[in-house]
């Protein structure tokens, strides 16, 4: 079943590269006998996204991208290998999703008459309350 990111875009199994190794860490015995944790591997040039896509994914300045553009992800914290892949596969869907939209362009507002009034009126109480300062009376 293929990763459904969007409505539109999804992520062929085949694309997709998930590895059982040995987690990290304490856990006693269960830890160095059973491959709970998933390494989820993601080569993004060789993906059938939209070029589009793969240049914004590659232009982004994130770790578990490597300089070949294979995205790396290595899920640990559970303890069932079949948690461990849901959560790599999650991160991987979180990864790409802000890509496809893009940033929402910016309203441009004006302050309120009543904010600028405010605005104003903090500024002269603050400059009374410095003035009053430096009066000495003699």
């Amino acid at each position: 079943m293929p990763l459904e990111i969007s409505r539109n875009v999804s992520i062929p199994d085949n694309e997709i590269e998930l590895i059982a190794v040995r987690a990290q860490g304490a856990g006693g015995q269960n830890v160095n006998k059973v491959s709970s944790a998933i390494h989820l591997r993601f080569d993004i040039r060789a993906s059938s996204l939209h070029p589009g896509f793969k240049e914004k994914l590659l232009a982004l300045s994130d770790k578990r991208i490597t300089r070949d553009g294979v995205v790396v992800i290595k899920s640990q914290e559970h303890r069932t290998q079949e948690l461990n892949r849901e959560a790599a596969l999650v991160r991987l869907k979180q990864l790409i999703k802000p890509v496809l939209y893009g940033d929402k362009p910016r309203q441009a507002t004006k302050p309120s008459r009543s904010a600028k009034r405010k605005r104003v009126d903090s500024k002269t109480r603050q400059g009374q309350k410095k003035r009053l300062r430096g009066r000495v009376d003699d």
